[in-house]
């Protein structure tokens, strides 16, 4: 009697640009930008799921120019930290105009710019689960 086989799909996080995927690994990554204006680091971690991309924690070293931490942000290690009440999603969307410091990815405990991955004029670059 033939028995029936689970198939196991493993999961990994990708970059998407156009045609060109590059794939990241499994489990977290952290984006990082700074703000054009007020040079101030913005990072947010995410982690896939079987459900999609879930907000794991984000956060910024402080605030103005529309980058205030909402009510319940807290003061750690010198970063408002929070966790925004997001679903997963399906992807994470990421512009890259030229005018300010490029994307940094962090994962497994390796930085590394977004140049690393993708050529400089790939815009938008998405973030997203792939097979």
């Amino acid at each position: 009697m033939a028995r029936a086989r689970r198939t196991c799909h493993r999961m990994s996080l990708c970059l998407a640009a156009g045609a060109l995927v590059v794939v990241l690994g499994r489990g977290e990554i952290t984006l990082g930008w700074r703000h054009s204006v007020q040079k101030t680091l913005w990072e947010e971690v995410w982690r896939e799921t079987p459900a999609g991309l879930e907000i794991v924690e984000a956060r910024i070293e402080g605030s103005g120019a529309g980058m205030d931490p909402p009510d319940g942000a807290k003061l750690i290690d010198g970063f408002w930290r929070w966790r925004p009440a997001l679903p997963p999603q399906k992807e994470v969307v990421m512009r890259r105009s030229g005018a300010t410091a490029d994307w940094r990815l962090c994962s497994a405990g390796r930085c590394r710019s977004m140049g690393d991955y993708m050529p400089a004029e790939a815009d938008p670059v998405t973030l997203k689960i792939c097979d």
